[in-house]
């Protein structure tokens, strides 16, 4: 970080700098501060999709949601059909209870890098939440196909499994996950 406080105090008008600056920030957990760098290099490259993506990032730490979906437009006109951000406006849309906009990106991002497990288990996910869970479990038994030891996949899996009323495959999920993360209080 003293590298990039330096490198700032050399050139304090140096996007790249500021990008690079806030992203270390971000990986900090300084927040706050990250978003001031970001904001900055934002001004002097507004143009700038990395910028973009690690403000967004940021922005869903801060829970501005809204302020992330602007950047996510906003990356989406600069970089088209960009399956890392229409996976993560998904994401985003999800978290502001919008499944069916939800759903509309992550189909979109799974038709240009098919079987990219983290989408498949957003896209599962947010058709857990519009009650298809069938499809839900289609999408999860793929991600789980794809990263078997993924907690987060299993703990979703687990939840539609049980509501379709097959509560033995839940607990086998719940058993995967107990393995993975044997503290885990959802699993227990």
């Amino acid at each position: 970080m003293q590298e990039f406080d330096t490198a700032h105090v050399l050139k304090p008008n140096d996007a790249r700098t500021l990008r690079n600056r806030g992203n270390v920030k971000r990986m900090l957990n300084d927040y706050r501060g990250a978003l001031q760098d970001l904001d900055k290099a934002n001004v002097l490259e507004p143009n700038d999709v990395f910028i973009l993506r690690i403000r967004v990032k940021v922005k869903r730490m801060l829970h501005d949601y809204e302020g992330a979906l602007e950047d996510l437009d906003k990356a989406d006109v600069l970089e088209p059909n960009n399956a890392f951000t229409l996976k993560v406006c998904g994401i985003v849309k999800s978290e502001l209870d919008d499944y069916q906009g939800a759903l509309e990106d992550l189909d979109k991002a799974d038709v240009l890098e098919p079987n990219n497990g983290a989408t498949l288990t957003v896209r599962g996910n947010v058709k857990r939440m519009l009650e298809d869970y069938q499809g839900a479990l289609e999408d999860l038994d793929k991600a789980s196909a794809l990263k078997p030891n993924d907690a987060f996949t299993l703990r979703i899996r687990a939840k539609v499994k049980k509501l379709l009323h097959d509560y033995q495959g839940a607990l086998e999920d719940l058993d995967k996950i107990h393995v993975l993360e044997p503290n885990d209080a959802f699993t227990l």
